[in-house]
């Protein structure tokens, strides 16, 4: 193996970022070891060089962490050890406790037997806690363990046996809640991971036989059933049906499947039986790539923690410093007694546990990321998510953002209705031999009428540059275009002139059907706008955003037209990339945080020098799941104002976790000042600050769209 070969690891059993860097250092210092990091989000470790997985636990005994490859079944690496082999030593030291209190109201506080038990039971359930605590005082290293290893051998030595094994229990169901929150949090990532099957029926060779996706090859016949789970990313080749594909776009409404459609992995054939041929292998699919990037998002510390993590190196010595001029300073000083300062003192760093504070952030991170991927919004770090609530512009891009991204034919009309199919399908069979994008939509929408435009025979086309088509049918030349292809005196005698225009500055592209002598009809084509465009700019505006706008390349007309409709604040036409960029630098002057979304090439200057890059409609789009900010999976622009919302959610839970954390530390120390603070206090207000902190994060799991 390479020395500097790359090697990602699943990890079970972390419960702290603290945890989190102890292990990451430790491995990092094996032999053949370059680099290491653990993102803590996602519970992964990657290693540059060699190391076996023995070593690796070995790195990570002192919190009895567990280390499966990351390619191994997920079933396999979340399977839970039983609850009594996991926490044996906390049991048998609540049991103790138990005994002693017992033995305390026969035997009283003070006899052998109550004391053992007490001791015993400190021991038996601290041991892990001693071990890592002592080993961090003698580096000078100030951690929780460290804090909790003092006041529990303080408490000993002042003989408060009842509140030391207290101590040792309520930090270890301290830890074990930490544990089950965040493995809470980190659920919505393995839901991601059951959603594909783990194998699928192939035809090779004319046999059909299922088998183990990671053995499936690119260009494999797949066979899918009605009912069936897709396996792997692929291509229809025979067969119709539709496919529910909520799993990754979040929407339940079903999408019909035809030959030479993409399907992809995790999402769920309802219909009809489908043949496909498969083209990306199981870690390409893109149900891979959303874990893949989730995971790496959630390992990506957001401001707030970040803040967190460094004011807790900080924090962690300061309350050891307060703890012993509470202990030494009133006894030397003021005539105070030792005994009384010392348990004021050990009460303090009891209290002063960072353990609330640690855990606030991460675990309101973790659960806002895995469920926004739930609901088809890929947010790719915690700092993109506390961006998103502070934008105050929204810059869109027109064609596939705002409008459908597929022209349509929106209006035909002719000077004589009774021959209105019959002029139609004229059109339709000439603009079938046209290159034009918008020849195609003509064509889709002649299929649909009931005389279809494959029945019209044309000879003679000719493309005519700037003006349009023409076409000989049934012996007559027709011409399909603008004005310029008639002679003035036909157009002075139309009827269809007007219309024409009327449509024209309406934003849709307007041609003319006609002889040499007559304009027969005009039909017009447009990329119509969303249906949910016009409610979600006001959503937006009630929201708060100030300033939306549309910036496109298409002609300044068309733009105007749709602006109008979805109601925007501002619409800007005829741009080039170049154009849109100057835009967006111009609006964070001005509004300081500025999202753009869009779903093409052209963007890309835009996307990256915004504030939050959106890339639109990203689902089996590799490159826009890859270089944008936030992505959303399906092309429902209606997740936007819910992302803006679980942004705003995260920022106020964080910073109510942040306040709550360090209010409970500050009141402990005004306690401190007439000697009010005891244990039993210090030990509630630290285990009940996590607690509320964990529950209050694991809440941004339910959040979801309305």
């Amino acid at each position: 193996m390479s020395e500097n070969k790359q090697q990602v690891y699943r990890v079970e059993g972390l419960s702290c970022t603290n945890c989190a860097a102890k292990f990451e250092k430790n491995v990092s210092q094996l032999p053949n070891v370059k680099t290491a990091k653990v993102n803590f989000g996602a519970s992964k470790l990657s290693i540059e060089g060699e190391a076996t997985i023995a070593e690796i636990e070995a790195a990570g005994a002192f919190e009895n962490l567990r280390i499966k490859s990351e390619h191994d079944p997920v079933s396999q690496v979340a399977v839970k050890t039983p609850f009594v082999n996991r926490n044996w030593y906390l049991l048998l030291s609540l049991f103790l406790i138990i005994l002693a209190f017992i033995a305390q109201i026969i035997n009283g506080e003070e006899a052998l037997l109550t004391e053992g038990l007490f001791v015993s039971a400190i021991i038996i359930g601290g041991f892990r806690l001693f071990k890592e605590g002592v080993s961090d005082l003698l580096k000078l290293n100030f951690t929780m363990e460290t804090l909790m290893t003092i006041a529990i051998i303080g408490a000993a030595l002042i003989g408060e046996w009842t509140e030391g094994s207290i101590v040792v229990i309520l930090f270890a169901i301290s830890e074990a809640l930490e544990r089950f929150s965040l493995d809470k949090a980190r659920q919505s990532i393995r839901d991601l991971m059951d959603i594909a099957p783990k194998e699928a029926l192939i035809r090779r060779n004319n046999i059909e036989h299922w088998i183990d996706v990671s053995k499936i090859e690119v260009g494999d016949t797949m066979i899918i059933k009605p009912g069936q789970k897709i396996a792997m990313d692929g291509r229809v080749i025979k067969g119709y049906s539709s496919v529910n594909q909520a799993a990754i776009t979040g929407e339940s409404v079903s999408i019909e499947k035809n030959i030479g459609d993409e399907i992809f992995a995790g999402t769920v054939n309802e219909e009809g039986a489908l043949e496909v041929r498969v083209t990306k292998q199981v870690n390409d699919t893109t149900i891979a790539k959303i874990i893949h990037l989730v995971e790496e998002a959630q390992g990506e510390r957001a401001p707030a923690q970040a803040f967190v993590d460094k004011f807790a190196k900080f924090y962690t010595p300061a309350i050891m410093i307060i703890a012993a001029l509470t202990v030494i300073i009133p006894p030397l000083f003021f005539q105070g007694a030792w005994y009384t300062w010392v348990y004021q003192g050990l009460s303090l760093l009891v209290v002063g546990c960072p353990c609330s504070l640690v855990i606030s952030t991460p675990v309101s991170i973790v659960s806002a990321i895995g469920n926004s991927a739930k609901n088809g919004v890929l947010v790719k770090g915690g700092i993109y998510l506390e961006e998103i609530g502070g934008l105050k512009a929204i810059a869109f891009d027109k064609t596939g953002t705002l409008t459908e991204g597929t022209p349509v034919v929106t209006d035909f009309i002719s000077v004589d209705p009774t021959n209105e199919e019959k002029y139609f399908s004229i059109i339709a069979a000439i603009e079938s031999y046209s290159q034009h994008p918008l020849a195609s939509a003509i064509v889709k929408e002649a299929d649909k009428r009931t005389r279809p435009s494959r029945s019209v025979v044309v000879d003679g086309f000719t493309s005519l540059t700037g003006k349009g088509i023409q076409g000989n049918v049934a012996g007559s030349t027709y011409f399909v275009g603008s004005p310029k292809l008639f002679e003035a005196k036909v157009i002075a005698d139309s009827k269809m002139i007007e219309p024409y225009q009327t449509l024209q500055q309406q934003g849709k592209t307007a041609m003319l059907l006609g002889t040499e002598h007559q304009i027969l009809a005009v039909v017009a084509v447009a990329d119509e706008v969303r249906a949910t465009s016009k409610s979600v700019i006001k959503k937006l505006h009630d929201l708060g955003i100030e300033h939306t706008i549309m910036l496109t390349g298409d002609n300044a007309t068309t733009a105007q037209s749709i602006g109008k409709q979805t109601g925007l604040t501002e619409i800007k036409g005829d741009l080039m990339p170049q154009d849109k960029l100057d835009y967006i630098k111009a609006l964070k002057q001005t509004y300081g945080k500025v999202a753009m979304i869009g779903d093409g090439m052209n963007d890309a200057p835009a996307l990256a020098a915004s504030t939050v890059g959106i890339a639109m409609g990203s689902i089996g789009t590799d490159a826009a799941l890859e270089t944008a900010d936030v992505a959303l999976m399906g092309d429902d622009l209606q997740k936007l104002p819910f992302i803006i919302k679980l942004s705003r959610e995260t920022l106020k839970i964080i910073k109510q976790n942040i306040t709550f954390s360090l209010g409970i530390k500050l009141l402990a120390l005004l306690l401190v000042v007439p000697g009010w603070l005891t244990l039993w206090i210090a030990i509630l207000a630290d285990m009940g600050a996590t607690l509320l902190v964990t529950l209050n994060g694991l809440r941004l799991m339910k959040s979801k769209p309305k």
